[in-house]
């Protein structure tokens, strides 16, 4: 592993109660020149995050007092919009779509570290980078601010992880043109998912039941070829 500059001035919360995984982490971590924290509890999470302000969470699923699922609802509720990394023995498919869903990304032991320290940067990336043109992108009944990353459906506020908030920037910057999975991966993830394209799947499923677009008219999928969002899209239908 080579330091970068990158992990200058970041500080990593590392939350996972097994001493021998946390010690590793740490000194992994220290090593590359990023500021960690840890914790060995949920609740001793919460505290931390609350008192230090990560840039970045490493959490554990399986912990003594509560479950990682948990611990980042609540980090949520609390305010604390850090991106979080699932790093977890638990590698079943239902527990990954849960933990995608709540959190950035999920890792599964065990783990290389550089890999982990690859995600790192990688969440990190998606959360820092602006295009350079223009500070709002619209589409339809979406829209996205570019500068102050919320983002509204219908004119109503829509809460995203930093991963969907990538993704659908992504999207709205090439609106009206197909996107490959390959693409995606590559412009929205920045490193390597060893062909799990299905993450651009369960990404853009997401995607849809937040933004309301049960019926596909605004992120259209082209089968054989990837996915469109439509700048003008059909009226979504309504229910009921």
């Amino acid at each position: 592993m080579n330091k970068s500059d990158t992990s200058a001035m970041t500080t990593v919360l590392v939350v996972e109660d097994e001493s021998s995984i946390a010690s590793m982490l740490t000194m992994a971590l220290q090593f590359m020149g990023f500021e960690v924290v840890t914790a060995a509890r949920g609740s001793e999470a919460l505290e931390q995050a609350a008192a230090h302000g990560p840039d970045v969470i490493l959490l554990d699923v399986l912990l003594p007092d509560m479950d990682g699922f948990e611990v980042c609802r609540r980090l949520r509720v609390a305010g604390v919009s850090a991106p979080v990394l699932f790093v977890t023995a638990r590698d079943a498919v239902e527990d990954k779509v849960r933990g995608l869903e709540l959190a950035d990304d999920y890792v599964t032991k065990p783990f290389d570290l550089n890999e982990v320290v690859a995600r790192i940067r990688a969440v990190m990336r998606r959360g820092r980078e602006l295009p350079a043109n223009g500070r709002r992108l619209k589409a339809g009944w979406v829209e996205l601010d570019q500068d102050t990353r919320e983002v509204w459906q219908h004119g109503r506020p829509v809460q995203l992880s930093s991963t969907e908030f990538a993704l659908l920037r992504y999207l709205l910057e090439n609106a009206d043109q197909v996107l490959s999975k390959a693409q995606m991966l590559d412009n929205v993830w920045s490193y390597d998912f060893q062909g799990e394209s299905g993450i651009v799947e369960t990404y853009i499923y997401y995607l849809r039941r937040k933004l309301g677009d049960t019926d596909q008219t605004l992120i259209h999928t082209v089968r054989g070829a990837g996915y469109l969002v439509r700048s003008s899209p059909p009226a979504p239908s309504v229910e009921g």
